[in-house]
């Protein structure tokens, strides 16, 4: 039995685990996983169940369906065998719906230089690169390459090697690791931090209704799980006023159905208000459905590693796939990205091709 498998794993390393614990199949062995990031899941699993219920309250265990059929019941939020609908709404991931709402106008251009920064044995370069408002930019790469260190760069909480300096921005971040320290309930740290963003109701509407804040409002911010911890964390970050959000592991200790609200969150948000975000992800369906641009990172873990400047999703997605030697399709009812089985004929004939995404099912 295995709890979570892909916790703090980057996606090679959670390919490589799930391959492994598929390896432990035998004629006389189960294998029991619970797992949140929903690629794996599709990768590793034969059957799926679906817990549905309230929680805190009572879980309702559905009988095993296919993989495919499973996964889709879950986000669909309907089981038509039952007739019973769990979820208001269903969840799909069709990127740029949240863009197609209205035309996004870019007023803003801001550039960062190349830089170095030597940490120990390890190096990282950046090189130079640009982004705009309106627009997230997530960063691809093994853990161990950087990522952390380049947003730490950013917000100016590292300065890098020799001259070349980071434009002075107005940065809001939230780290990978949250440590609370806070004496009082949730309300009273909203209060002190982001008293404007929480006394105003469309920052209520867009960002803590749908991230169920209401509900651990008047919490001890101390007793706070894993998963009501990073709801907090990225309602402060979001809170703050800043030009340049940066966002490290937001799908941290959230299960599947928040990480896809609070991936539509920051979607809607960066949008609505303007402003640019850097996000670090593992999750690659949360990753795939905040992204407009990415960073890819080369190089060695922990040795020296390269941050590529941002180019276009689709690019930037197969070059990163490429390097991991996995192929992904699209749901044709969802969008969900799906990983290819390894060596399937669709496997084949999508690296022969060079397609390792696709944008569009």
């Amino acid at each position: 039995m295995f709890d979570e498998p892909s916790s703090y794993l980057d996606v090679k390393q959670r390919l490589n685990a799930a391959r492994i614990i598929r390896s432990l199949i035998a004629s006389d062995t189960y294998i029991i996983v619970v797992e949140h990031d929903l690629s794996v899941l599709d990768y590793l699993s034969d059957y799926i169940c679906i817990l549905y219920g309230m929680p805190s309250a009572y879980g309702v265990v559905t009988l095993p369906a296919s993989v495919r059929d499973g996964i889709n019941i879950f986000l669909d939020g309907n089981i038509r065998t039952e007739n019973l609908r769990f979820r208001e709404e269903s969840l799909t991931f069709k990127i740029g719906e949240v863009a197609e709402e209205e035309s996004v106008a870019k007023h803003r251009n801001y550039k960062y230089p190349a830089m170095t920064k030597t940490m120990g044995d390890f190096r990282l370069d950046v090189k130079a690169g640009e982004f705009t408002d309106s627009e997230i930019v997530v960063m691809l790469g093994q853990n161990g390459t950087g990522k952390t260190t380049f947003i730490r760069l950013l917000a100016g909480l590292l300065k890098p090697d020799g001259e070349n300096q980071i434009p002075e921005l107005n940065v809001s971040y939230k780290p990978q690791k949250i440590s609370p320290k806070f004496k009082g309930t949730v309300r009273m740290l909203f209060i002190k931090k982001i008293k404007a963003a929480f006394l105003n109701p469309q920052f209520n509407t867009d960002v803590m209704k749908p991230l169920n804040i209401d509900n651990i409002i008047d919490q001890e911010v101390t007793h706070l799980s894993g998963g009501e911890l990073q709801r907090v964390a990225i309602v402060l970050a979001l809170g703050q006023p800043a030009d340049i959000y940066l966002i490290d592991e937001p799908s941290a200790y959230l299960d599947s159905e928040q990480r896809i609200i609070a991936a539509k969150v920051i979607k809607r948000f960066i949008v609505h208000f303007k402003r640019t975000a850097f996000v670090v992800e593992h999750d690659f369906i949360m990753a795939t459905y905040l992204a407009d641009r990415v960073v890819v990172y080369d190089g060695t873990p922990s040795v020296h590693a390269v941050a590529n400047s941002p180019q276009s999703l689709l690019t930037g997605m197969n070059k990163f796939l490429a390097s991991l030697e996995i192929t992904f399709r699209r749901d044709p009812s969802n969008y969900r990205p799906r990983i290819n089985k390894l060596d399937s004929q669709l496997d084949q004939e999508q690296k022969l091709s060079g397609n390792y995404f696709f944008m569009d099912a």
